[in-house]
């Protein structure tokens, strides 16, 4: 394996790019009026997600195998960014919730609460930021590798 500078590169794109989908989100609503829509559009993130691992792979591929990449090479270079990704966890939900879109909480503990989604307690102990950060932490490296492993098939290259 090469060094690591491309995934450290991919890892930072990633994360302001999923902190920008944040201020896309809020933008359009999903954190307060249309916040029932929410649970449906914020899946859309998966595909710019994906785009990323793919250019990620292919910039690895380009830069550091010169334009030819192995299966695993690609798996473990598309791991490796899953791991940094998940330690930009902390501060990207940090910045998220603090910044970028301070009463979402809040309004989804109300949102849930109301719809008779969530008991009070239940809501408020998983819309919190250390709840988003552990289950951002433990997501990040489980859907990174399922979309490294699917990615690094398309990749490859002799």
């Amino acid at each position: 394996m090469k060094n690591i500078g491309t995934e450290i590169k991919w890892a930072i794109i990633f994360t302001i790019v999923a902190m920008a989908w944040m201020v896309f989100e809020k933008l359009m609503g999903w954190h307060d009026e249309h916040i029932a829509q929410h649970y449906i559009y914020t899946n859309f993130f998966s595909i710019v997600a994906i785009t990323i691992y793919v250019l990620a792979l292919l910039n690895k591929r380009n830069s550091a195998y010169g334009g030819k990449m192995t299966y695993k090479q690609g798996f473990i270079s598309g791991c490796i960014l899953s791991i940094i990704i998940m330690i930009l966890v902390p501060l990207s939900q940090f910045v998220t919730h603090k910044y970028i879109t301070p009463d979402y909480f809040n309004n989804m503990i109300a949102y849930t609460v109301e719809e008779g989604i969530l008991t009070k307690e239940a809501a408020l102990s998983q819309f919190n930021l250390t709840s988003y950060i552990i289950q951002s932490a433990i997501f990040a490296p489980v859907v990174g590798v399922v979309t490294s492993a699917v990615v690094a098939i398309f990749v490859k290259k002799r």
